[in-house]
């Protein structure tokens, strides 16, 4: 492609960018669902977080399900003076094995939670694999629905998990499905500190 061909392809393309972006005007929080098979969904969701936090702004994270040991994530975040880091799980429903304990966890998880989306100083909040708790019955959907819809106007929201409840799906801003094409845990390499936890 030549210099001259090149340079009117990218014009165009940003008279298409410039106008998206001149037709964007509102200001407010988001709410993003990160889904799918694949691995990467909470890593996406903390490096966004990252990013918030890089910005002076406050932040609060949930997990639903990770608690059985420290991950690197935690160990990386949990003394920022702006970020608020609540571990509530008891570990995969798998390991567990005890659906009492885990509904009581989740609801524990919840409460929680739907504090943090009451809180006007928090710019983001991490409810990471939350998703689980509605596929497995252990939370109504309905209530964080209606917590996540009367939120700071400001806050943004990320939750994470495999498959996402539909009634969430319906109220959120952005949806991003990870996939997944090759694990290296199907090779038989174990999970490993840095990547896996």
């Amino acid at each position: 492609m030549s210099d001259e061909r090149h340079q009117q392809r990218m014009q165009r393309k940003k008279a298409v960018v410039d106008e998206r972006i001149r037709q964007a005007t509102q200001t407010r929080g988001v709410l993003i669902l990160l889904k799918g098979n694949g691995k990467g969904k909470s890593s996406s969701a903390l490096g966004t977080l990252a990013r918030s936090l890089g910005h002076g702004q406050r932040g609060a994270v949930v997990q639903f399900i990770k608690g059985r040991f420290e991950t690197g994530e935690y160990l990386f975040f949990r003394d920022h003076p702006r970020l608020e880091w609540h571990i509530m799980g008891q570990g995969f429903t798998w390991e567990t094995q005890d659906r009492t304990r885990d509904v009581e966890a989740a609801q524990a998880a919840w409460v929680t939670a739907k504090g943090l989306l009451e809180n006007p100083s928090l710019d983001i909040v991490v409810l990471d694999e939350m998703s689980y708790m509605f596929k497995y019955d252990y939370l109504d959907v309905a209530p964080v629905v209606e917590a996540l819809k009367n939120r700071p106007a400001h806050q943004n929201v990320i939750i994470t998990g495999r498959t996402i409840a539909t009634p969430l799906q319906e109220i959120a801003d952005t949806i991003s499905v990870v996939q997944d094409e090759r694990h290296a845990f199907r090779a038989g390499v174990k999970a490993q500190k840095g990547i896996e936890y």
